[in-house]
């Protein structure tokens, strides 16, 4: 392994999500591991840090041009992160950035590569070291047709990493994880935030496009999406939809080329036709099961296991089945 010094975006500091927990692995194969805070991390999450091989944190403290403490909302803008990650790979003398497949980090990626004059990869599935000790990200394309493997020619990577790419893993010992300030100088945005609100989650469910497990919804559930709702608990997976299913007013996000694409290990959809822009938002997902009425629905042909039957009648066995093996 090459001695290289990998950071990694923690957005919010507040808490470790999974995703990050996720990037933490992947850059301990690497090399050496670094965190970039756009706030206070607290004593919980320096645990996690240390147990996840974080060597050191990098809290950024922000000012403007004018030498302006800037806190609050700013801090989260993808020109600001980019602003800190930027920061980051010079005070740091950092090889690679990773960050999750956000739309804002996606953002906040590519404006920290023009900053750096670095190369960028968005939406990697995998991140290795060639043969030539050049980074290589894996990547699937075209709505999951082809698997491709992109290689870093530049001194830096900037990489944005779906979730589920690997299964989090502490390190094999914890190390003294160290916190120093990294003074930011905030670029002049031309905007000015009005406000910025945090979707609360549901329940307990995972983010959509973070999660391990999704259940989605389409036009055969004819607007009941309890059946899809009560499978997804039972599994402890986050609930998702068609494009046709948000726009006739049933559920809140679809799953799709314009919506949120995910990547889970194990994708379920109910009454989902398989349309090729809903295909283009899952196809990546590691198991595909779908379930439909009409043994004639497209996505029989990418699913690994095909239910032909009616989704009211079908998902509540299951689910029932999930928590009688549960018990």
């Amino acid at each position: 392994m090459t001695n290289r010094t990998v950071l990694v975006l923690l957005d919010p500091a507040t808490e470790i999500r999974t995703s990050a927990l996720e990037l933490f692995t992947i850059a301990r194969a690497l090399g050496t591991v670094e965190a970039v805070a756009l706030e206070g991390v607290g004593v919980e999450v320096l645990a996690q840090l240390e147990a996840y091989g974080v060597e050191s944190v990098h809290q950024a403290e922000f000012s403007d041009a004018a030498g302006h403490v800037v806190t609050g909302d700013e801090r989260h803008l993808p020109a600001v992160v980019a602003a800190a990650l930027a920061a980051a790979v010079r005070r740091a003398d950092a090889d690679v950035v990773l960050l999750p497949s956000s739309f804002a980090a996606k953002e906040a990626a590519a404006l920290t590569a023009r900053a750096l004059d670095a190369g960028l990869i968005i939406d990697a599935a995998g991140v290795s070291e060639g043969d030539d000790g050049r980074i290589v990200g894996s990547k699937r394309v075209f709505a999951g047709s082809w698997d491709t493997s992109c290689e870093v020619t530049t001194d830096v990577a900037v990489l944005t990493v779906r979730a589920n790419a690997v299964v989090p893993a502490p390190a094999a010992a914890p190390v003294n994880t160290q916190t120093e300030p990294l003074p930011v100088e905030v670029p002049e945005l031309g905007v000015t935030l009005a406000s910025r609100e945090v979707k609360a989650r549901s329940g307990d469910r995972p983010p959509l496009e973070e999660a391990a497990i999704v259940v989605a919804g389409g036009r055969g559930t004819d607007g009941d999406f309890a059946p899809v709702v009560d499978l997804a608990d039972a599994l402890g997976a986050a609930v998702g939809a068609s494009r046709d299913a948000v726009f006739e007013g049933w559920w809140d996000t679809y799953v799709g080329q314009t919506g949120v694409t995910v990547a889970p290990r194990v994708y379920i959809g109910a009454g989902i036709s398989g349309a090729p822009h809903h295909r283009g938002g899952m196809q990546a997902s590691q198991h595909i099961v779908a379930v439909n009425s009409d043994p004639e629905a497209p996505i029989f042909e990418i699913c690994d296991f095909a239910v032909i039957g009616e989704l009211a009648d079908v998902l509540p066995q299951a689910a029932e089945e999930i928590r009688r093996h549960k018990g």
